[in-house]
């Protein structure tokens, strides 16, 4: 229709029959009938490289991966002993009067994150130190034993639950809410092997010997022991475990005996029964999670201490007590995107192969902890040893300033770098996890909201929706691309063209596309159609409606002017 600028998806293969996508576990066909869709699959030896292929397009999201992915951007918050001891990862010895805020601003955290556009927010319960943002009823090393805990009327601070302020904080700006929990732990290393492993720091350190971040924080803190009971790594036999493990006096046994609060059986040591009971804590009292994070830390296995993690027990868990949770880095959930600059590949596939059941490890069974620079071609998925496809999207982290806790001589990224991270992530098929860190104040740093702010405003200019198509020739410098991931990921290589005085030309190609594209032409275009050849796909594509954007610049001093006043 001349005049008229029209976006079309051409493909180069017959339509498909409706599929009807399916979550739950990994489904088992057999070789001779017709593969069901579902988040994970089993390779079976009688699986040809094609049907394997197949099986590929059959992996699609669950519920919870689905509503995940169309988040796009999540405020990640480090907030704990390290911001108050100005430290990146603490030793687990330090005193819980350390944990001093004079008031925390949980309001003003949530404008920040909702004016740089995220839908989703997620708070560290517990980093590596071991100290717990809530009152736990596992352990004395939590927000209850520290001054915040006791400051306002009468003693008794509304917010000493800095968890549960958080969560109710984020959902009453409308936020969907993550937590991530520490599987490794500093509180709770064996009391006589940190000591002795801390002699050994010291020598290693007499002897000239360069020292690892933890070790440095260990001699920092070397007159105090482990906060905790010494349950991390500490060689204990698993036995059969009741969770949640009453404690005395606790105040949900009437609930568990009658049903009301539901209990589980798992054989589990005594570090898995600590993590378990918290977990069982997160999602009793603060869920449904919408995003619940496992990093893969272990700072202390090459000095002597590795703690075995049963992560089925935890997967099971999770799954059982809010079963749309994602998890990072556990089965049905997300994965890393392999760095922490924030930034896809740009071959980014959201299916993808393991040697090994999902359900057993953390990470996936993803070689090489997802840094390959080709996890989900062809030639992966039909890989000799592949056992197991499975629906596993990226999640791109990145911090906004220098370190993951704030530090008062570091400064934020610009609104501008996160402009690049935004389209380098969400626009390859990942969703950016962008780290935000509160200062000692309780606040966010006046900085950090302008660049936030500006950020924010230029994704909505730029992206909130298409040019507007009805007057004739558009002029545009960004298209964006989506498949309708309910039926999968299929489209493998791409051109978009443009058509302009009757002549249509390329302007832009790529691999995968996935629940999002962005491509920034390297110069602005004015056409009156646009369209989409698929060269390669792994069955039919199912395209979304492509639109045409031109890029605005961030304005970020007349923003931080907005937020002063």
């Amino acid at each position: 229709m001349p005049g008229r600028l029209r976006t079309l998806a051409l493909a180069t293969m017959a339509a498909a029959a409706t599929l009807i996508p399916t979550g739950g576990a990994a489904a088992q066909d057999g070789c001779d009938t017709p593969i069901a869709n579902a988040s994970q699959h089993v390779i079976e030896a009688c699986d040809t490289p094609a049907r394997i292929i197949d099986k590929a397009v059959h992996t699609v999201p669950t519920p919870g991966q689905l509503a995940w992915q169309q988040r796009e951007v999540t405020a990640f918050t480090h907030f704990g002993m390290n911001t108050f001891t100005d430290r990146e990862w603490g030793s687990g010895t330090e005193d819980e009067k350390l944990f001093d805020p004079a008031a925390l601003d949980f309001g003003q955290w949530m404008r920040a994150y909702k004016a740089a556009g995220a839908r989703q927010v997620m708070l560290t319960a517990k980093h590596h130190d071991g100290f717990v943002l809530y009152p736990s009823r596992y352990t004395d090393h939590d927000v209850a034993a520290s001054p915040w805990w006791t400051r306002g009327p009468g003693g008794k601070n509304p917010d000493g639950d800095v968890l549960g302020a958080y969560v109710k904080a984020a959902r009453a700006a409308g936020l969907k809410v993550g937590v991530y929990l520490s599987p490794a732990d500093g509180a709770e290393l064996p009391h006589a092997w940190h000591a002795q492993w801390v002699e050994k720091v010291r020598q290693k350190q007499a002897n000239g010997e360069q020292l690892s971040l933890p070790e440095r924080m260990a001699l920092e803190d070397a007159g105090r022991a482990p906060a905790g009971q010494g349950r991390y790594g500490n060689g204990s036999t698993p036995t059969e475990r009741t969770i949640p493990t009453l404690v005395p006096g606790d105040d949900r046994a009437a609930d568990v005996a009658s049903g009301k609060l539901p209990s589980f059986r798992f054989t589990a040591d005594d570090y898995d029964a600590y993590y378990l009971n918290q977990i069982y804590e997160i999602l009793t009292q603060y869920g449904p999670i919408d995003e619940f994070w496992l990093d893969g830390a272990n700072p202390w296995s090459g000095a002597g201490v590795t703690q075995k993690y049963n992560v089925t027990n935890w997967f099971r868990l999770i799954q059982d007590l809010s079963p749309d949770t994602v998890v990072f880095q556990g089965a049905q959930g997300v994965r890393w995107v392999g760095n922490e600059g924030g930034v896809a590949r740009e071959t980014e596939w959201s299916v993808t192969p393991s040697a090994v059941d999902p359900w057993t490890v953390i990470g996936g069974g993803l070689p090489n902890d997802s840094t390959d620079a080709d996890i989900g071609s062809r030639a992966k998925l039909t890989a000799p040893g592949v056992k197991y496809l499975q629906w596993y999207p990226a999640e791109a982290d990145v911090s906004l300033r220098p370190g993951w806790f704030h530090h008062p001589a570091e400064r934020p990224k610009t609104a501008a770098q996160l402009m690049s991270l935004y389209e380098r992530s969400v626009g390859r098929n990942a969703s950016l996890l962008l780290n935000v860190p509160p200062a000692k104040n309780g606040r966010i740093d006046d900085a950090d909201v302008a660049s936030l702010t500006a950020f924010g405003a230029a994704v909505t200019k730029t992206y909130g929706s298409g040019l507007p198509t009805g007057g004739g020739p558009v002029t545009f410098d960004r298209v964006r691309l989506g498949e309708d991931i309910r039926y999968g990921q299929r489209v493998e290589a791409f051109t978009v063209q443009a058509r302009t005085a009757g002549a249509w030309r390329d302007i832009a190609s790529g691999t995968t596309i996935g629940a999002r594209r962005l491509l920034a032409l390297p110069a602005a275009v004015t056409a009156d159609a646009v369209r989409v050849r698929v060269q390669e796909s792994r069955a039919t594509p199912r395209l979304l409606p492509v639109t045409v954007h031109r890029a605005q610049k961030p304005q970020g001093q007349a923003v931080h002017r907005a937020e002063r006043r």
